[in-house]
């Protein structure tokens, strides 16, 4: 079956309904790429399953259903190697709300919560929203065009003190499309088992390889002796364009973690979106072949931007290993201290600010959308950094 990625869809209705913030937030003119929302049409299984919900006509306060919790389960076996059981499932409307949740259930107050940047900007709130010490440790740049982001264990353990309790880890990594190598991972693993700490593990991109032939490896799969103290964080959400219908799930193999998660989730969470739930269970269980369909989008998305970023002058990349992110250095591009700023001004192309993941001069990318929208785009950035 084919899979319509190349009709741009309108999304600034002229009728001013279905506003979306990726649209609308910066105004008429501007093209965004910033936010991870991509501008393709869902799954035809996912849209097909919504209609036959809505047609029912009765929204009320809904379960998660026995069939999700199994079709998780098979996507896992047959995606991860990972057997799960239905148990350890705890379905909640996002990953962001999770992660405080676990802040919540797994320290106490004064506790550091320690996470590794650049990092999906929710990361870096956790602590000061829950009343806990934030503690973060960078990443290792690249030192030439070839080289990947790598993680920086020597700064990672520099950065632990008696009283961190908790890693917000992020695999595959967001905003540098980093896939951990096992030697890193095995490195984490030792660190956090010496350390005691527990770990939540954002895997929401892990089904966004664009390697061919790799496949995601949790956390908590790879390393066994982890599972006692890790959440895992898995949705349908960036896979298969599903982010406004708020459905994700927390992994969590031990008993008494996951009723310590479950305790702090009362009265903080609502139930669950019952379109959500419809829509993550067709995703899971029918998606597959449009998911291959948009690897291969993405991977074509992925050369056209690196082919453009050579002819940039002081704009550095490192190709994503995954998702639709690309993490641009404009230190060196001239543009003064927000490039993200200066580009939107000047271009009119709207990215996310390096800043709120902790490094300034860096800019997020959006590749996650139609050839003609993104040639749009990269055309208007040839205008200011070609020069």
């Amino acid at each position: 079956m084919g899979f319509d990625f190349a009709t741009p869809v309108e999304r600034r209705h002229p009728s001013g309904n279905w506003p979306s913030q990726k649209w609308h937030r910066h105004g008429e003119e501007v093209l965004p790429l910033w936010v991870a929302d991509m501008d393709f049409v869902s799954p035809p299984a996912v849209i097909e399953a919504l209609r036959a919900r809505v047609d029912h006509g009765v929204y009320g306060y809904g379960l998660v259903p026995d069939s999700l919790r199994e079709t998780l389960c098979a996507w896992s076996a047959a995606h991860y190697g990972w057997t799960i059981a239905p148990e350890w499932q705890h379905w909640l409307p996002g990953v962001v709300p999770a992660l405080h949740l676990a802040s919540l259930a797994l320290t106490e107050p004064g506790d550091g919560v320690l996470t590794v940047t650049p990092i999906y900007p929710p990361f870096l709130k956790v602590a000061e929203h829950t009343g806990r010490l934030p503690q973060q440790a960078a990443m290792r740049e690249p030192s030439s065009p070839d080289e990947p982001w790598r993680l920086d264990l020597e700064a990672l353990e520099a950065a632990i003190t008696p009283r961190t309790r908790l890693l917000l880890w992020c695999h595959p990594h967001n905003p540098t499309g980093r896939v951990w190598r096992h030697e890193e991972l095995a490195g984490l693993a030792e660190l956090v088992e010496r350390h005691d700490l527990y770990v939540v593990s954002d895997e929401l991109h892990c089904d966004l390889l664009l390697e061919a032939g790799a496949c995601h490896q949790p956390l908590a799969a790879a390393f066994p002796v982890l599972a006692a103290r890790t959440i895992t964080l898995w949705a349908p959400s960036k896979t298969f364009n599903l982010a406004g219908l708020t459905a994700a799930c927390a992994v969590i193999p031990d008993t008494r973690l996951r009723q310590r998660f479950a305790a702090a989730a009362k009265g903080m969470m609502p139930d669950g979106n019952v379109l959500g739930l419809v829509a993550a269970e067709a995703a899971y269980a029918r998606g597959e072949p449009w998911r291959q369909a948009l690897l291969e989008v993405l991977r074509g998305h992925r050369q056209m931007l690196t082919e453009r970023e050579k002819h940039w002058p002081g704009v550095g990349m490192a190709p994503p290993q995954s998702t639709y992110l690309a993490w641009l250095d404009l230190r060196q591009a001239g543009l003064g201290e927000s490039p993200q700023q200066a580009l939107l001004e000047r271009t009119g192309v709207a990215l996310s600010d390096g800043a709120d993941f902790g490094w300034p001069g860096f800019v997020r990318l959006n590749f996650g959308t139609t050839a003609t929208q993104l040639e749009a785009a990269l055309s208007r950035l040839d205008g200011v950094l070609s020069e």
